[in-house]
């Protein structure tokens, strides 16, 4: 089943929730309606995928209905699903890192689809999952399952996924030493070669999100540029830019009050 056509069944599947969660937040305006096909059956496309897991991620993060209502309400109205998704992926950088068990039935849940032996090797050199002594069970990292999912499908030799991660992985190294020195001699002073200065650590902590937004941001423009780099724009259509989080959803709406009691209602899993 493509994903421009699901069933707020398989909407649910997909997304890790249940249908009663759809509904909720589809009553509370978080999800836009579906379209009404044959037999008035709504049908859920991409779009509706990266919302929802755009919201699991705020709601993960500790944002109340409330907050996670006034985010999205600041996203452009045109934010497709590979916008939604550089949201979710900038939400996800500020949690702590984790991982979770899944069997081979809620992996398969996921996927929409039976997995077989190549899926799994597949997302297990992608490092989306890792392997247990148990053949169907596996650690998996929730931040970015729902891309290696994406991915299993896309016409991309394995060997060129694994080759840029590498390359991700080398540039974000080089990144985070540059930058870490740069306020180890700026911020934290002198004086702290037994440790770090609590002050600089918080202010550390403090900067983290911005400084994520920043390289994702950086990244973005500078891959838009490669990949239009002797292409000829669309007429009429420039190459666009992928709109920045900004402070969308500010971490102190966490605290809101009044909807406490609302992730029970949903019936969040």
């Amino acid at each position: 089943m493509p994903q421009t056509a699901l069933t707020v069944d398989e909407l649910a599947a997909r997304a890790g929730v249940t249908v009663r969660t759809v509904r909720f937040y589809s009553a509370r305006g978080l999800l836009p309606p579906p379209e009404i096909g044959p037999r008035r059956v709504g049908r859920y496309g991409p779009g509706h995928l990266s919302r929802l897991a755009l919201i699991g991620e705020l709601r993960s993060r500790g944002l109340t209905l409330a907050a996670v209502g006034r985010y999205l309400a600041q996203l452009p109205p045109g934010a497709g699903e590979h916008d939604l998704a550089v949201h979710r992926a900038l939400v996800a950088s500020w949690l702590p890192e984790g991982s979770a068990r899944l069997d081979r039935a809620e992996l398969e849940r996921r996927a929409g689809r039976p997995l077989g032996e190549a899926d799994v090797a597949r997302l297990a050199a992608m490092a989306v999952l890792e392997r247990t002594a148990d053949p169907d069970v596996f650690v998996a990292d929730p931040g970015i399952l729902h891309l290696g999912l994406r991915l299993l499908d896309a016409p991309v030799p394995l060997e060129a996924v694994v080759a840029a991660r590498e390359a991700l992985q080398q540039h974000a190294r080089a990144a985070a030493g540059a930058i870490s020195r740069i306020f180890r001699e700026t911020v934290g002073g002198a004086g702290h070669e037994a440790g770090p200065d609590p002050a600089a650590r918080s202010l550390s902590a403090q900067m983290q999100p911005l400084v994520v937004q920043a390289l994702v941001t950086a990244f973005q423009r500078s891959l838009k540029e490669q990949l239009w780099a002797g292409r000829p724009s669309p007429a009429g259509d420039p190459p666009r830019t992928a709109p920045d989080a900004g402070d969308a959803g500010d971490a102190g709406d966490a605290g809101d009050a009044g909807d406490a009691g609302d992730a029970g209602d949903a019936g969040r899993p």
